[in-house]
């Protein structure tokens, strides 16, 4: 990979970032420019090689896709900043929760390739689920970022009109999960595990049956059926799950979420 990279804006996001792009080998650490304020924070990557700056222009000028990994309130300062060094060759990713590609459109001009991508948090052990949409990409830009966020989990694209409900549920979906999973582990104490061999067979359980699905691409009850026997504990602990409202509880949930990320 030839392309240089420049990401402004080195928090957890930013740096989970440059270390998973180093480690998979996706680019050469002397092909990425990281910055930020303090930069005695990046040290662990500057000597793997990577430039690290609290110069953004300099950065910018150094590469050709940018990676805006800032919060939200500092977004529209900070591209107007940059502005005067940004030549037709460049191209911007933001991973910024909130902001649109119209509102980073009118700051830096039409006509720019322009990427939105929504990572979660497993990104900090590269397995982020990573939704994706553009403007003014071709179909190679679009292939680069598709390849670049796969280094980091797994990526797909869609449209931006469906940025809230991927917030919803491919980030706010890991607090989900992690409930789900903290419940498993209160049952299993209950029925007498302790807490630490709980929390491992709950996790293991749960990240198991979510590679069922990756791996094989099927369907939930595909596998539900293959684990409920006529009469069985399985069924049995599923029926009541259903009587308490398991899955309408989910379902509100996430659609409450989606109110107020709309709201």
């Amino acid at each position: 990979m030839d392309a240089t990279i420049t990401i402004i804006g080195s928090g957890n996001l930013g740096t989970a970032i440059a270390e998973g792009l180093i480690s998979k080998q996706f680019c050469k650490a002397n092909q990425l420019t990281i910055t930020r304020r303090n930069v005695h924070h990046l040290q662990h990557l500057e000597a793997l090689d990577a430039h690290v700056t609290s110069d953004n222009i300099a950065a910018v000028k150094a590469s050709e896709w940018i990676i805006l990994a800032v919060k939200p309130f500092q977004t529209a300062a900070i591209l107007q900043s940059i502005v005067p060094a940004l030549q037709p060759h460049h191209k911007i990713i933001s991973v910024v929760t909130g902001v649109w590609l119209n509102e980073i459109e009118s700051i830096v001009g039409t006509n720019m390739p322009l990427f939105r991508a929504m990572p979660n948090t497993a990104i900090a052990i590269g397995e982020s689920m990573t939704c994706i949409c553009s403007i003014h990409a071709s179909q190679s830009d679009i292939a680069f970022v598709t390849t670049l966020f796969d280094q980091l989990g797994k990526s797909i694209v869609i449209e931006e009109a469906l940025m809230d409900a991927a917030t919803v549920l491919g980030a706010c979906g890991t607090a989900y999960a992690m409930r789900f999973i903290r419940a498993n582990i209160q049952g299993g104490i209950e029925i007498g595990f302790s807490a630490a061999t709980a929390s491992l067979i709950a996790a293991q359980t749960v990240k198991g049956a979510a590679e069922l699905l990756l791996q094989k691409n099927t369907h939930p009850e595909q596998e539900i059926d293959k684990v409920t026997t006529p009469k069985g504990c399985t069924i049995a602990g599923l029926n009541e799950m259903e009587h308490q409202g398991f899955s309408s509880s989910l379902i509100k949930g996430i659609t409450a979420s989606y109110h107020k990320i709309k709201n």
